[in-house]
């Protein structure tokens, strides 16, 4: 007589029937229970919830990792996690999908937020969920990919003695533990994104968000009770205000654009810093390089779209703009030259004259520190008439935005080539990799002009006394020759040719070889690094 047929066979004995619980005897019967919790799971916010939600204009969370993932790739954990409060109404895998997918054939870890559920609101297990897929990722060394769209913290779940005690480690929620190798994170901002969302977005390498989406600290149902302000989603942290801080990278229309901008961030990544960046087949560049010498005026105070330069330097269709609305007089993008990841930053002459403000020098550094992390070469494209000065730029923290630029500039260890193509003055020419910062290659084309500052600022300041006199004594017609001989006089001073001679510079360049001589000195830069 076997256990399962003795009467007497104690309770919880293997093979013996359960005394209570389920009531499900048999493993079918355990199986049928496991299918029944794991398409409640499932069930995110119900058909009322999910309902509402695509009203909203919002795909639902399983929907959205569909579309980021390879197909039949979505590696699920966690799903049957509950709130530690349970409320009459379900919360399915306590708001927040967790998991693995392959993207373009490579790892990554996923965490997905179910706002149509509760708003997505965060609590103890989500938070200890989200902390498990974080640190599979650490751990093992691969994207990780955030989903945001969440209304902030629970309540009471996070409230009184709870919050203290919130499962947050901040020395792995925010970034890896001592030693291990950084991992690329890529946040798309899909809605509402307050709390624990907007602290994802802040530590992502690359936030992409949706015109309808927002992210801030507090949502507007905190800030007007708080401090009085009643505020939108759009004003408080719209498109427009993310940008501008630095919130955001990127603004596309659909989440589907948003999938494709993370896929896009990613494809110049490796899986971590320990690795080198994926090389894809190199491709000619998206303009004529020989565009160039009618692209940038010989007039330095002529403006162009250094965006067009851009184009001339990198493989067709491979640039990605990185944070064009912030510290807008300076440019970043991700780009391919000969099929090589790497990391553009030029200044843009139609915003400022390219003159670098506090914004600027803090998107450069973060920039910087971006590619040093991950192993992609900087190329330095200098039309800078240096950094902006007064009350203003001193308010804003310029003098610690350049130190911290520079400094970062000087201790990257990643190839660094600079291209002078116009003007670079004064502490603008060093924030842009000047050679006091070690760059491993420094060129400049025929019409660029180097040196302290600016000809119309440096006679004015050098010869000051002199032109008062001569315009006193002499008259404005005498002052006028004085201004435009000073002028000669310095801007010969500032040409390329004294500095090639004493190797300030590698080499002068004509504008057309820019291209050809920026991709062979990275890869003499890179030696035997692939």
């Amino acid at each position: 007589m076997t256990a399962t047929d003795s009467p007497t066979a104690p309770a919880g004995t293997p093979g013996s029937a359960p005394t209570g619980g389920t009531g499900a005897h048999t493993m079918a019967d355990r199986i049928a229970l496991l299918r029944e919790k794991q398409e409640a799971a499932h069930a995110s916010g119900g058909p009322e919830g999910l309902r509402r939600h695509r009203e909203s204009g919002r795909l639902p969370v399983r929907e959205r990792i569909d579309m980021l993932v390879d197909p039949d790739t979505w590696f699920e954990i966690g799903a049957l996690a509950l709130p530690e409060l349970r409320r009459e109404k379900p919360i399915p895998g306590d708001a927040v999908v967790t998991g693995f997918g392959l993207l373009d054939g490579r790892r990554i870890g996923v965490i997905g937020i179910d706002s149509s559920v509760v708003a997505g609101t965060t609590a103890p297990i989500s938070m200890r969920k989200q902390g498990r897929l974080i640190e599979h990722a650490q751990r093992h060394g691969f994207p990780l990919v955030l989903l945001c769209d969440a209304d902030g913290g629970r309540m009471p779940d996070v409230s009184g003695w709870r919050f203290s005690g919130l499962p947050l480690d901040f020395t792995t929620f925010l970034k890896p533990p001592p030693g291990r190798p950084v991992v690329p994170r890529a946040a798309a901002v899909l809605g509402p994104s307050y709390g624990d969302s907007a602290l994802h977005a802040s530590t992502a390498h690359y936030v992409v968000m949706v015109r309808s989406g927002s992210i801030a600290l507090s949502g507007p149902s905190v800030v007007e009770p708080a401090i009085g302000e009643k505020v939108t989603d759009e004003e408080l942290g719209g498109p427009a205000a993310a940008t501008e801080a630095g919130n955001a990278h990127l603004v596309v229309d659909t989440e589907a654009d948003a999938m494709d901008a993370i896929a896009a961030f990613l494809s110049y990544m490796p899986q971590n810093s320990t690795q080198r960046p994926p090389v894809a087949p190199p491709l000619p560049p998206g303009r004529d390089p020989k565009d160039l010498e009618e692209i940038v005026p010989l007039g330095a105070r002529s403006g162009y779209d250094m965006r067009d330069v851009f184009a001339c330097l990198a493989d067709e269709a491979s640039i990605l703009p990185w944070a064009d609305g912030w510290g807008s007089s300076l440019l970043c993008a991700l780009a391919r030259i000969e099929g090589r990841p790497v990391g553009l930053v030029g200044n843009q002459p139609i915003v400022r004259a390219g003159a670098l403000d506090p914004a600027a020098l803090e998107k450069e550094k973060v920039f910087v520190q971006l590619c040093d992390t991950f192993g992609l070469p900087l190329v330095f494209l200098h039309d800078v008439p240096g950094l902006m000065i007064g009350t203003q730029a001193e308010r804003g923290g310029i003098l610690h935005g350049y130190e911290a630029l520079v400094s970062a500039i000087a201790e990257a260890t990643v190839p660094k080539v600079g291209v002078v193509l116009r003007k670079a003055y004064g502490g603008g020419h060093f924030a842009m990799g000047g050679r006091p910062t070690k760059p491993d290659f420094l060129y400049a084309w025929p019409s660029a002009e180097l040196g302290f500052m600016a000809p119309e600022t440096g006679i004015r300041t050098i010869h000051r006394r002199r032109l008062e006199k001569v315009l006193a004594e002499q008259g404005p017609e005498a002052h006028a020759a004085l201004v435009a001989e000073l002028t000669a006089e310095w801007i010969s001073e500032a040409e390329p040719w004294e500095a090639a001679a004493h190797l300030s510079l590698d080499d002068v360049i004509e504008p057309g070889r820019t291209r050809e001589v920026v991709a062979a000195s990275i890869d003499i830069a890179l030696g035997g690094r692939l």
